[in-house]
């Protein structure tokens, strides 16, 4: 049984927790709290975890002999002890705070013992020592992505897409030693996906020494999260891939547009997918007082947060939303701030339909702080910016057609990433594979005409800064192939020539009409008479 397997057996385990009144929303959280314990149990087994042990009491071994009455009443009391620390009598049973953190609040909302032995019963069945071998955090990884594809949980707000996430995190080349930030943290994708990205990188750390291990551990990521329940995810999600941070854990709980957000410190990477939207008030407002271009725009917020909180030389890659290109007033200037303090070198325009708004338009912005020859540059870094375009002419994207890797690999191999032909961090592009036509398929071209073909079809296209600025207005919403399904107005025709054929066609649809009711009309007449 491989993690596909398993997962998939972990969500059919939802259709038992259905027939206890737990709707979609609340499926995963419920079952997570029950497969921590148990992954806890596992990892324990196997020597993989000393330090985040459970204390006696609420260990995986205290649930699984028991049944009926007696089964719900001890798990209700283990929620407990395990969210306060204290026993029913008020005595201390552990102080581990990034347990405290993962249970805060942690109820169940099981009805029937025979239910939750039914899940007992079920993670037990589960063939372990393959999950073991691919890794246990890998399996919830999973497990939350199933949760967000199905689009009834509504969980896809706060899920990126997996193949987007690695190539962005290859795009940036983390490295050990480096501090990475997430401040829209979700279930903590980035983050993972960059550690997973260095222990390659490093052969799982062993080309690390101990203080740098511990730094890896410790205090090489950082995210933060408003919504408490999403951060349980996340904070289970990073323990299993042996991701400790601080006292609270990898993912803090806040609100990264407030004093939460201030008061991060400054980062070498920020990897992040804000959410959409715009501030209404409540624990979700943008309440910084340190932004300089007040908005209730949370995207334009989260921006300027993102290349503020970059140390000198520090590179970020960002989802945002098209609005964010080109809406106008505040936003032209913090556009216009972005590209004098950092070095906005490259614009992926993503397709539609990769994520869970339907219709949505999204960018990935990657940029650097300061410029190419100074890292401590904060006026002019930007010369010139990149841009790929995965959007013009690309399939409609959903359950049918699914976003892959494979779609993202035209787009590194121009940026040289599959190379590695970047030195500490730099981008490195190749004028010839800019010119690369992937979107026109080989035709009978020859000579320069080819060449113009090619620069006029390439998804690949550089613009200066100039550019942007005198002829944008500093608009970053900049597209220039034609999209297939498109037509001409030049090749419409001529007023006269449009109304004639639209004649034709009135009268066409007329005179099938009138053959309608003649035919009709003889039936009828038929019918009476018979």
């Amino acid at each position: 049984m491989n993690n596909n397997d398993i997962v998939q057996k972990l969500w059919n385990l939802c259709d038992v927790l259905r027939d206890d009144g737990i709707n979609y929303s609340d499926y995963v959280t419920e079952l997570v709290l029950l497969l921590f314990i148990k992954m806890v149990h596992e990892n324990s087994e196997a020597g993989l975890l000393n330090k985040h042990t459970l204390p006696t009491g609420c260990r995986w071994t205290d649930l699984s002999d028991k049944d009926g009455l007696n089964l719900l009443d001890d798990y209700k009391r283990m929620l407990l002890t395990l969210s306060t620390g204290k026993d029913s009598e008020g005595n201390t049973l552990h102080a581990d705070p990034l347990i405290l953190a993962i249970y805060a609040d942690a109820q169940t909302r099981l009805r029937e013992p025979r239910h939750l032995k039914q899940l007992i019963k079920s993670l037990d069945s589960i063939d372990w020592f393959s999950a073991q071998k691919d890794g246990l955090g890998d399996l919830y990884e999973g497990l939350l992505e199933k949760n967000a594809n199905e689009t009834k949980s509504g969980a896809g707000q706060y899920f990126t897409p997996r193949a987007l996430i690695d190539s962005m995190v290859r795009a940036i080349n983390p490295q050990a030693g480096e501090v990475i930030q997430d401040p829209a943290a979700g279930t903590a994708g980035f983050l993972i996906a960059a550690d997973s990205y260095i222990k390659a990188q490093t052969d799982d750390h062993f080309d690390l020494d101990a203080k740098q291990v511990a730094f890896q551990k410790n205090n090489a990521f950082v995210g933060v999260e408003l919504v408490p329940s999403t951060r349980r995810l996340a904070l289970m999600n990073c323990l299993l891939h042996g991701m400790e941070g601080d006292d609270e854990g990898v993912v803090h709980l806040g609100n990264s547009l407030g004093q939460v957000g201030a008061a991060l410190p400054k980062a070498d990477i920020i990897l992040a997918n804000p959410p959409f939207g715009t501030s209404k008030g409540g624990d979700a407002s943008i309440t910084r007082d340190d932004l300089t271009y007040p908005t209730s725009n949370k995207q334009l917020a989260f921006l300027q947060h993102i290349y503020r909180n970059l140390k000198a030389g520090g590179r970020a890659a960002v989802v945002l939303p098209d609005n964010v290109l080109f809406e106008a007033g505040v936003g032209t200037s913090i556009r216009t701030d972005l590209m004098n303090k950092c070095n906005l070198h490259t614009i992926l325009r993503l397709p539609t339909g990769i994520f869970y708004a339907a219709g949505v338009k999204t960018n990935v912005l990657f940029f650097t702080k300061g410029s190419e020859a100074d890292k401590h540059q904060e006026e002019n870094c930007t010369t010139n910016t990149w841009v790929y375009d995965l959007r013009t002419n690309m399939p409609s994207f959903g359950k049918r057609t699914p976003f892959g890797a494979q779609h993202l690999t035209p787009f590194e191999a121009v940026c040289n990433v599959a190379l590695a032909e970047r030195v500490e961090g730099e981008w490195s592009f190749n004028a010839e594979e800019a010119e690369v036509d992937d979107s026109v398929v080989n035709q009978d071209i020859d000579g320069s005409e080819k060449a113009q073909q090619r620069v006029a079809h390439s998804r690949w296209r550089v613009f200066s800064r100039d550019f942007i600025r005198d002829t944008k207005g500093d608009s970053l919403d900049i597209s220039w192939l034609k999209d297939a399904n498109s037509v001409d107005a030049a090749d419409l025709g001529t007023p006269e020539e449009l109304a004639g054929e639209a004649m034709t066609e009135l009268k066409g649809a007329l005179a099938d009409l009138e053959a309608l009711m003649k035919s009709l009309g003889a039936e009828l007449e038929t019918e009476v008479k018979g």
